[in-house]
């Protein structure tokens, strides 16, 4: 996470109301976890971008907390006069292996898949869903949660890789 911005107590707040936006229909509804499928799928792909280092996840991973702590600040200082400049503790998933990169990659076309046969809606949840996995794996509390993560999928690129080298297609 070296050179990342941190997640501000305003940056923080926009984050949960993404957050809330998108959790509160389903928690007021029937609650079929099917509803959750394309936050979720965006959720997955951003937490697994605070694992990049560079590319175009690494970059996502560092303009999104940007533009929580300017959209936070301006919303709670339009609110309430205040701009909770405090930044949150930072966390870290951890290091992707080549093999969990593979594992990243096959991730993120899938994710494009889905977005590109997605409705609006959907998309939109795509979206906030890579927003707040982003802004919430950069705080220490997530990320110490989640710490599993990334040896599950480095671990998950070494089987990969195991698999096909045994089947002797590489």
């Amino acid at each position: 996470m070296t050179g990342r911005t941190g997640l501000t107590l305003a940056g923080l707040a926009i984050v949960l109301v993404v957050l809330w936006a998108n959790l509160r229909p389903w928690w007021r509804g029937d609650r079929d976890p099917a509803k959750l499928k394309s936050f979720g799928t965006g959720s997955l792909l951003g937490a697994l971008a605070t694992m990049c280092g560079g590319g175009v996840l690494g970059w996502l991973a560092g303009c999104a907390p940007t533009l929580a702590n300017n959209g936070g600040g301006k919303g709670v200082q339009g609110v309430t006069g205040q701009t909770p400049q405090a930044t949150v503790t930072q966390g870290a998933l951890g290091q992707l292996t080549p093999e969990g990169a593979v594992i990243v990659f096959l991730v993120f076309c899938g994710t494009i898949f889905a977005y590109r046969s997605a409705g609006k809606d959907e998309r939109k949840r795509m979206v906030g869903g890579i927003f707040c996995g982003v802004c919430l794996c950069l705080t220490a509390g997530v990320a110490s949660a989640l710490n599993w993560v990334p040896d599950l999928v480095n671990q998950g690129g070494t089987v990969l890789v195991d698999g096909i080298e045994g089947a002797g297609l590489l």
